[in-house]
Formats: C-alpha cells, sequence, structure tokens
C-alpha cells in the first residue's frame, strides 16, 4: 500500500509539474508576442501541444492503473488510481486557494 501511495504523488507531481511548465511557457510566450504572426503555424502547434499534451497526463494518471488492471491486479489499480485522484485534487485545490489570495 505504501508502494501504491509513493507512485501516486509521484505521477500527480509530474502532472502538476508538466501543467505548471506548460502555463508558464504560454504565459511567457504572450508577453513575448510569441505566435503574433498571421500564420497557420500558431494554431497547428497548439493542437499538438494539446495531443500531445492529452497523451501525457494520460498517460502518468491512467498509465500503471491500466496495466495493473491488465495484469490481474484489479484492487491495486483502483487504488493507485484514487490515490492518484485525491493527490492531484489536493494539489490543484492548493493552487485554486493560491490563485484566490493572490488575486484579491
Amino acid at each position: 500500500m505504501k508502494e501504491i501511495k509513493k507512485t501516486a504523488i509521484v505521477n500527480s507531481l509530474a502532472t502538476a509539474l508538466y501543467i505548471i511548465a506548460v502555463g508558464a511557457f504560454m504565459y511567457f510566450g504572450s508577453i513575448v508576442k510569441l505566435g503574433r504572426v498571421n500564420t497557420i503555424l500558431a494554431p497547428i502547434a497548439l493542437l499538438l501541444l494539446f495531443v500531445f499534451s492529452a497523451a501525457l497526463i494520460g498517460f502518468l494518471i491512467f498509465g500503471k492503473p491500466a496495466q495493473m488492471y491488465v495484469d490481474g491486479k484489479k484492487k491495486e489499480a483502483l487504488s493507485l488510481l484514487t490515490h492518484t485522484l485525491i493527490s492531484f485534487s489536493i494539489i490543484t485545490f492548493i493552487f485554486l486557494i493560491i490563485l484566490i489570495i493572490f488575486t484579491r
């Protein structure tokens, strides 16, 4: 059970760090006017980033539980998925609180 909780926290933190990196890139990219030229490349790049993000986050959150489920470890798979979602929701809640505090 301890290994499941550790894996869940690592996956949640990796997901949060990736989201922070993409958010920072988008924020600072808009400051330096990245992608403000009328070109087809900007929407293509954003769609590529969106699809890559969906695949990566899907892998980080659902990859290991799906593998465990297929291997017959159904109870452990559901436990890992539950712990991952709970820890990620705690991270999300913390960021929402920080957002509320800093936007006053």
